[in-house]
């Protein structure tokens, strides 16, 4: 049973974004975006949401240490049927991280087009996903936080979950050419805030959007999440961003399976929630996952 009360900001947790934002501040005050971030709403923002990361989702993060105080294209996999799982890894690296940075989401078109959400989560930092746009920011200091499954990544009935799509590569090579490591995290938990979904490719397809979930609950499930933040992965110095697709597939391959043997770890370690659908799940992705690992 939720308690309310702890749905309320801690006096602890208060004192913790003052502290965190005065860093910000600090390191953002010359700052000029182009897409209108915006610290203070941030702030306002994150003061609304960490009693949901505390006490809704109960988050822990592991692997904190393996965090460097330079620039990263942070690379996760996406889980779950709405993209919560990029708000939970960005308030980690607010709250969790020392220094505290703010992760810039790389967004989808459709998003980054939708009335007021697309303005709103340009001010709180995310935005479109294309190469100049991650360049501008690596070249100015920040972190990107970018999902190579894409929307494909949260489109997934219940019986795919947590099966990893396929990465795309364009991240990779924006990584050769600002010579930006890998920082790989894993999300284990934001599958079942939807246990039970079935994707309509077709009412999709009239609707002209790219996914049509129909679950049984409209509102995530209080499943409790773990964020798994792996050791960076460094860019090979004689690889360019130019290079031949079969170079630039071997190194997302390593990527994608690096992150393939968190879930593994992650699933092994799930705390219990709605175990009988979860159990059989994970019991069949782990095999699935391994099956992979070794072709």
């Amino acid at each position: 049973m939720i308690n309310l009360e702890h749905l309320l900001l801690s006096s602890e947790d208060d004192q913790k974004i003052s502290e965190v934002f005065s860093v910000l501040k600090e390191k953002y005050k010359d700052y000029k975006d182009p897409w209108g971030f915006n610290l203070d709403l941030c702030e306002k923002t994150l003061r609304k949401l960490v009693p949901l990361y505390r006490s809704y989702f109960k988050v822990r993060v592991f692997g904190v240490e393996n965090i460097q105080d330079h620039s990263y294209i942070v690379t996760s996999n996406h889980t779950g049927q709405i993209p919560l799982d990029g708000m939970l890894i960005t308030i980690a690296f607010l709250l969790e991280v020392s220094p505290p940075r703010v992760l810039r989401a790389m967004v989808e078109r459709f998003m980054a087009q939708l009335p007021f959400i697309g303005d709103f989560t340009a001010q709180t930092g995310s935005i479109l996903g294309d190469r100049a746009n991650c360049s501008y920011l690596i070249d100015h200091g920040e972190s990107i936080l970018v999902f190579p499954e894409g929307v494909r990544g949260i489109s997934k009935n219940t019986p795919d979950y947590y099966k990893l799509r396929h990465f795309s590569e364009g991240f990779y090579r924006i990584a050769l050419q600002k010579k930006t490591p890998i920082l790989p995290v894993c999300v284990i938990g934001a599958e079942e805030m939807f246990p039970f979904v079935f994707h309509s490719k077709r009412l999709a397809k009239i609707l002209k959007v790219p996914a049509i979930p129909l679950s049984a609950n409209f509102f995530p499930l209080p499943s409790p999440i773990d964020i798994y933040i792996g050791k960076e992965i460094p860019i090979p110095e004689h690889l360019e961003a130019e290079a031949s697709d079969k170079d630039i597939k071997e190194n997302v391959y390593h990527i994608e399976n690096t992150i393939k043997r968190m879930l593994i770890t992650g699933l092994k370690n799930r705390r219990p929630f709605f175990d009988f659908l979860r159990k059989p799940i994970s019991k069949y992705v782990i095999k699935e996952l391994r099956v992979k690992d070794h072709k």
